[in-house]
């Protein structure tokens, strides 16, 4: 448990190393879900790519609002270790799995049927609508593996353990290259095969990933009889989980409307607002991966009372993200145009998806703050107000302003893009003057 402890020593060494494993992770899954877009869009349509856009969103959601209720795990199991309690870790790990393999089951049972009224809702373009809903259903009925692909990794962040989640999502990347390339090259099987792909990979990854679990153990005792349901320790996960699965839910809510929006727009708006939701997965690599990277950080010295020094791991986050985020940023206000030609060979879709880009370049600075800030917040148990804060952006201030920037004519995507940052900076304000007060009442213990 040593390399894994944060409560002690040096601050900003130890938790870069940890952020590195979690960004490479993250670029890999970024890659993984890039793939799909990639091979379709130089091996099938406009309306296929669309297709695979509109539906990985609609999944995406889905599937996050389960994957963000175990932000309660890793919160949980870092409290845990920084009390060091690792007898309840394993019951923990045990509920968690337990638990979230039954919700897996309800959502691969519920979004069967619910397939076609979920591209209605979001306006697919008619070429691609058939495409959408069997996109939707392939994932969806996959749902139980790509729940527990996203289980993992919350698991293992939650001991500080940064290598494990890299090697899962290695493992699913290689596999979905292979499928991609046999299911869309090769059988032209379109979105579906992307679909197809997905899924295969996931379980695949998941099943390997078990196995090299079992031979390297884990930091805590964990056996096969902890695997079952514990009311108490799955309500605690919960309530740290819940409103942060709430707020991640509304927040990606906002951007399947503004999708929907852009896709009245026309199937090209849509393939390029796609082709530049999946480049955000790459520009958001870093502010994200210091995100989770500080909820684990500071959860161990929120559990050991080391609160001055969570306050110090803030500030290093925010300091080495923002730095590292204008050359990001910079790359994708001024070169959206090449960076979009990487997964589409159409002028007008890479036009399309460079205009909308140049929000996402500006919040990527922005999230630089607000990123670190949610992790922090997280780690200290405060993820109601993490909720708050995020339905208030989202709502308060992203879906309004695309909504009216959709009516001013004459239409701009860019124009339509930049609600996004201006949700992230009321955010921000709203997270500053949460923090001191939130420091005045620990201070005062």
């Amino acid at each position: 448990m040593k390399e894994n402890n944060f409560t002690e020593g040096k601050i900003v060494a130890p938790l870069v190393r940890f952020v590195f494993p979690i960004m490479f992770a993250m670029l890999i899954q970024s890659l993984y879900g890039a793939v799909d877009l990639l091979v379709v869009g130089q091996f099938s349509d406009p309306a296929n790519v669309s297709a695979v856009s509109v539906g990985s969103q609609i999944m995406h959601t889905v599937t996050l609002v389960i994957a963000e209720l175990a932000v309660g795990t890793t919160v949980l199991l870092g409290q845990l270790i920084g009390q060091q309690n690792l007898k309840e870790c394993g019951k923990v790990v045990g509920t968690t799995i337990f638990s979230f393999s039954i919700m897996g089951i309800a959502v691969a049972l519920i979004m069967q049927p619910l397939a076609s009224r979920a591209a209605m809702l979001m306006n697919a373009p008619t070429e691609a609508f058939l495409q959408t809903v069997s996109y939707i259903r392939i994932c969806s009925g996959g749902a139980v593996f790509i729940v527990a692909y996203n289980i993992l990794g919350s698991i293992f962040r939650g001991i500080g353990d940064a290598k494990m989640p890299l090697i899962t999502v290695l493992i699913a990347a290689v596999f979905n290259v292979f499928g991609d390339l046999l299911f869309v090259a090769g059988l032209h099987m379109g979105a579906s095969g992307a679909a197809i792909a997905t899924v295969m990979a996931q379980a695949l990854s998941v099943v390997l990933s078990f196995f090299i679990i079992k031979r390297r153990g884990v930091p805590f005792p964990f056996s096969v009889s902890d695997i079952r349901f514990r009311g108490n320790l799955l309500g605690r996960i919960l309530r740290l989980g819940a409103p942060v699965a709430l707020q991640d839910l509304l927040v990606s809510t906002s951007f399947l409307i503004i999708m929907a929006i852009v896709n009245e727009l026309g199937v090209v708006a849509s393939a390029g607002v796609g082709v530049a939701e999946k480049l955000c997965g790459f520009i958001m690599l870093l502010p994200s991966s210091f995100s989770q990277a500080m909820s684990s950080f500071v959860a161990q010295n929120y559990g050991a009372g080391k609160m001055r020094r969570a306050e110090k791991a803030l500030v290093c986050g925010i300091g080495v993200s923002f730095l590292c985020s204008l050359v990001i940023g910079y790359a994708a206000f001024f070169h959206g145009e090449i960076l979009s030609g990487i997964f589409s060979n159409n002028a007008e879709v890479c036009f399309a998806s460079a205009e909308y880009l140049k929000g996402y370049a500006i919040d990527c600075l922005l999230t630089s703050f607000l990123f670190c800030f949610i992790g922090f917040f997280s780690g200290c148990s405060r993820t109601g107000f993490v909720m708050v804060q995020g339905i208030a952006g989202a709502f308060g201030v992203r879906v309004p302003l695309s909504l009216l920037f959709s009516k001013i004519q004459p239409v701009s995507i860019f124009r339509i893009g930049l609600a996004t940052p201006c949700s992230s900076l009321m955010q921000i304000l709203l997270c500053f003057a949460y923090f001191y007060r939130f420091r005045r009442q620990y201070r005062k213990r």
